[in-house]
């Protein structure tokens, strides 16, 4: 992607104004975007994103500039005003600065695309998006069904000062689906939209058709279901998407980027027990084809699986290379960055609570009177508090240990570090679900993840 007597003529230069470290990202993305309304293209869109990013370290101190000028010329301004800007001076002396030896990583890829986005036409695409559009439309009282294609590739380069030479090639697709279900005045939504690191062979698992039939399924599970009551009561969350609380709740709070600042309630507890024996927490860039997978993250560091909390204690945070000058901690490959226009932070990859020993329907039916959270939704987290309040977008009443009648309208309100601390059962069916996660480096592709877990007491928001 850049030629390396060039790259290593920036970052040298770069540090000619008294940096310690200088870092060059480069990328190169493409990406499509398809949309069907009611089975007719709404929207057909795509991308190139090209550019580098350069970022300096001053001590823990982080300077960071971006160009979409990748010629040789133009990565030679971005490193000049980078330097005489911190330099205080109009000009800076390259005394000492001398050439850089690269060592290249050898990144092996996790998983290959086998069809690859970018040698699939766009007709294909849609015939994919069409069947999915079959599977939901008109099943039960949907009305409207809307139908999601995505698929991102982008290659990257990565070098620094202190020689390392990394390149990768990152593949993404991802098929949403979003059903209305309409009964007179009875509206309901069901959404599904799984993804993967991997081509399009992902839909040879994953089939559109199943993506549209369980969107249907969920909007018309809910069409009729009464409003959930309010107050306080055990819930057992499902898998796959449930892990949502844990990402939102937790997980952002073992990241440096807030452990370094003491904005984390878990900034002081490392190796004492902060959640309940039955629990064990990962985080995980090394799962052939997922959706968080990472081959070496945005600092050029390979992938690694991180145990964050094991058997209730914690034992890891998730760590960038700041993180790691800040904290004293050691890198876990989580430096993430959303493209070249963002520095890296310490971010998750694919964060799950992992399995357990009981079986779903065992944890439902030690439960007398309680809620049942098949489906998480969206919802909103107090940064550093880890307090809560999540949508649940299937939900249903759990009656003397039987699953009852469906409900709507219900959140679940809690705090993160307490509820690691309520969970009093966790399953053996792990499962994972995708999202986009937002932070200071922008949004990124990320697993969320658990089996179904109990917890003992969560304050329930609904109507009735």
């Amino acid at each position: 992607m850049l030629d390396p007597h060039l790259a290593a003529e920036v970052l040298q230069a770069a540090r000619a104004g008294g940096a310690d470290f200088s870092e060059l990202f480069v990328e190169d993305t493409v990406n499509t975007t398809l949309r069907l309304h009611q089975g007719e293209v709404k929207d057909a869109g795509g991308g190139n994103l090209f550019g580098a990013g350069l970022r300096l370290l001053y001590g823990t101190r982080v300077v960071y500039a971006y160009t979409n000028d990748v010629t040789a010329n133009g990565l030679r301004t971005l490193a000049d005003s980078v330097a005489r800007a911190q330099s205080g001076q109009g000009e800076v002396s390259r005394d000492g600065v001398g050439g850089l030896d690269f060592r290249t990583v050898d990144v092996q890829p996790l998983y290959v695309a086998r069809e690859h986005p970018l040698t699939v036409q766009r007709r294909e695409k849609l015939a994919l998006m069409r069947r999915a559009h079959g599977a939901a439309a008109g099943v039960g009282d949907v009305k409207t069904v809307d139908v999601t294609y995505l698929d991102r590739v982008q290659r990257v380069l990565i070098a620094n000062s202190d020689g390392l030479w990394a390149e990768d090639e990152r593949v993404w697709t991802r098929l949403v689906v979003s059903a209305i279900a309409q009964d007179g005045t009875f509206r309901e939504n069901g959404h599904y939209g799984p993804g993967a690191g991997q081509g399009l062979e992902f839909f040879e698992t994953v089939t559109p058709e199943s993506v549209g039939a369980e969107a249907a399924r969920i909007a018309n599970a809910m069409l009729r279901a009464d409003y959930a009551p309010a107050g306080k009561l055990p819930v057992v969350i499902g898998n796959e998407f449930g892990g949502v609380i844990f990402h939102e709740a937790c997980g952002h709070s073992l990241e440096t980027t807030g452990v370094e600042k003491n904005a984390s309630v878990f900034a002081d507890k490392m190796g004492q027990r902060i959640a309940h024996e039955s629990v064990t927490a990962i985080d995980d860039g090394t799962i052939a084809g997922s959706w968080g997978m990472v081959n070496v993250d945005d600092e050029g560091m390979p992938s690694q699986r991180t145990v964050l909390i094991d058997r209730g204690v914690l034992t890891s945070f998730i760590v960038d290379k700041v993180g790691a000058l800040k904290t004293g901690h050691a890198r876990t490959g989580s430096g993430r960055r959303q493209n070249y226009t963002f520095a890296p932070a310490s971010r998750m990859r694919s964060t799950f609570i992992d399995n357990g020993t009981q079986t779903p329907d065992e944890l439902i039916r030690g439960v007398k009177h309680g809620l049942y959270a098949r489906k998480m939704g969206g919802g909103s987290v107090t940064p550093g508090t880890g307090d809560y309040n999540f949508a649940v977008n299937e939900a249903y009443m759990i009656r003397d240990g039987e699953l009852a009648e469906p409900i709507k309208g219900a959140s679940l309100v809690g705090n993160g570090a307490q509820d690691l601390k309520n969970i009093v059962g966790v399953a053996d069916d792990l499962s994972l679900g995708q999202g986009m996660c937002g932070s200071i480096s922008g949004s990124i592709p990320t697993d969320v993840g658990q089996p179904h877990v109990l917890i003992s007491e969560i304050t329930v928001g609904g109507r009735a």
